[in-house]
């Protein structure tokens, strides 16, 4: 492709030629022009319109079905909380305005709105201090774990590994490894959680940090976490709180209560800001007192006037690590979602939450394997065990519940359940809704044994069917058509 420079016409109107007094054309290779016009159809508005309305029908969303998805689940977004984000005194902003102007207070209200927030999560979870800038859940676990570094350095210990179980998410030792730690993992008991013997033998002077999702992926909570915290507290390593399942305790036990010292939150799930097609998130990092002085910079400060200011006077700081103040929009959601809740609707968040995963897994243990048959927390796991000895597969089941109206929950995950479905009802679901599930589940379970070729086959009322997702992944067939 080349520029082709020709003279401006001196007396066309309305043109005013360059100051070069050239206008240039591009000229395109004839092997790249088409040799017949595109066969564009000619349909009326209506038609449009209603083509698209129904493609976005076919749209599986949050606010059309369910969302059973374990660990990381769509909750729904509270039309109120959208409409805060929306306002145009926080969604015209721009961040490098200045924090005062002439008097003015044009990033005064999202100034106070991040410090009051970063308060308001102190108080749930019962830490120091919060840092808002990280961008989700794994960018607020590098964080955290920066900040353990940070510290063992300032006081010259020289500390190498973290120590997670068999069940974290895979983010844990992603984020260790990440930042330079070698990751020793301890495998589960008899009762689904940390095996405490193990523990005590995995544990040592190099350990930095141990690293716990409390409740577990597997929806349980561990007995022994004051145990964990006095073992750890004598190697001198620090407790990491991963929040994820942190709408299971709301208002009911705080993370620093317990013994954590670093706690990173996901604001796009357990406050109601969904993350839905992969972003935005919002992984707030709140400390103990002894690790304030390493979080990152700029940090809202409020001042003896009353006005709000970024601070960046911490020589112990780790820098920065997201630009400007995180994703605003989200955390202003999380606000105002706390706001509406208060003290009594966060803790109803959690007997919700609880009951509602309770009550789903005693109407599907039977029909299929429950692994670890105790009350749980805001999520359960199943297996497929059963199922297996007919050729189904969790995948196959996920699939049948597509065309049951339903999105399948998180399967295969955590890794130490066999052909593992992860349930996580949440707190937003009806008694309807939930008896809906569990009636699909139960008749994709009767059809596993009656005619469980008809799972194989799965989903059947989509417009793409099943898809070999292995051959996809190591045969990708891409085409280039010249001439079309």
């Amino acid at each position: 492709m080349k520029l082709i420079y020709e003279k401006s016409s001196p007396g066309r109107k309305g043109v005013r030629p360059p100051e070069s007094d050239v206008f240039a054309k591009i000229e395109i290779p004839s092997a790249l022009m088409r040799k017949k016009p595109a066969e564009l159809p000619e349909v009326s508005e209506l038609d449009v319109v209603r083509h698209f309305t129904e493609l976005s029908r076919r749209n599986f969303g949050v606010d059309t079905n369910f969302y059973p998805l374990g660990s990381c689940t769509m909750k729904y977004n509270p039309k109120m909380c959208e409409q805060a984000a929306k306002m145009e005194g926080f969604a015209a902003l721009h961040p490098l305005l200045p924090q005062l102007r002439l008097g003015g207070m044009l990033t005064q209200g999202a100034l106070q709105i991040l410090h009051d927030c970063a308060a308001l999560l102190c108080e749930i979870t019962g830490m120091a201090e919060f840092t808002m800038q990280p961008m989700a859940g794994a960018h607020g676990e590098l964080t955290g774990i920066m900040l353990i570094a940070a510290y063992h350095n300032s006081r010259g210990s020289k500390k190498t590994k973290v120590i997670v179980p068999d069940s974290a998410h895979g983010t844990n030792p992603a984020s260790a490894a990440i930042a330079g730690y070698s990751v020793v993992t301890v495998k589960s008991n008899s009762r689904g959680v940390m095996d405490l013997e193990e523990f005590e033998k995995t544990l040592d002077d190099e350990t930095a940090a141990v690293m716990l999702t409390s409740p577990n992926t597997l929806g349980l909570f561990n007995a022994d976490l004051q145990r964990i915290v006095e073992l750890a507290r004598s190697k001198d390593a620090l407790m990491y709180y991963d929040g994820a399942n942190l709408n299971a305790i709301l208002g009911r036990c705080r993370p620093g209560d317990m013994g954590f010292d670093v706690v990173h939150l996901n604001l796009h799930k357990t406050f109601a800001t969904p993350h839905g097609g992969g972003g935005p998130g919002a992984g707030p990092v709140g400390v103990s007192e002894k690790l304030i002085p390493f979080l990152p910079i700029s940090r809202v400060v409020k001042r003896s006037d009353g006005t709000f200011a970024l601070d960046y006077d911490h020589p112990q700081s780790i820098g920065y690590i997201a630009p400007f103040y995180g994703n605003f929009g989200v955390i202003l959601k999380a606000y105002a979602y706390i706001l509406a809740l208060g003290r009594e609707g966060l803790v109803r968040v959690s007997e919700t939450a609880v009951l509602n995963a309770n009550y789903l897994m005693s109407k599907l243990k039977n029909a299929y394997e429950l692994p670890y048959d105790r009350t749980c927390k805001h999520e359960f796991v199943l297996s497929a065990s059963k199922q297996m000895k007919n050729g189904v597969r969790a995948l196959d089941i996920a699939k049948a519940l597509i065309d049951r109206g339903f999105h399948p929950p998180t399967v295969y995950f955590p890794l130490i359940v066999k052909e593992s479905i992860m349930i996580e009802p949440t707190e937003t679901e009806s008694k309807e809704t939930l008896d809906a599930f569990a009636e699909a589940m139960l008749e994709v379970a009767r059809i596993a044994d009656e005619n469980p070729e008809a799972l194989r086959a799965a989903p059947s009322t989509t417009p793409v069917s099943r898809l070999d997702e292995v051959k996809a992944v190591k045969k990708a067939d891409f085409a280039y058509i010249p001439n079309a």
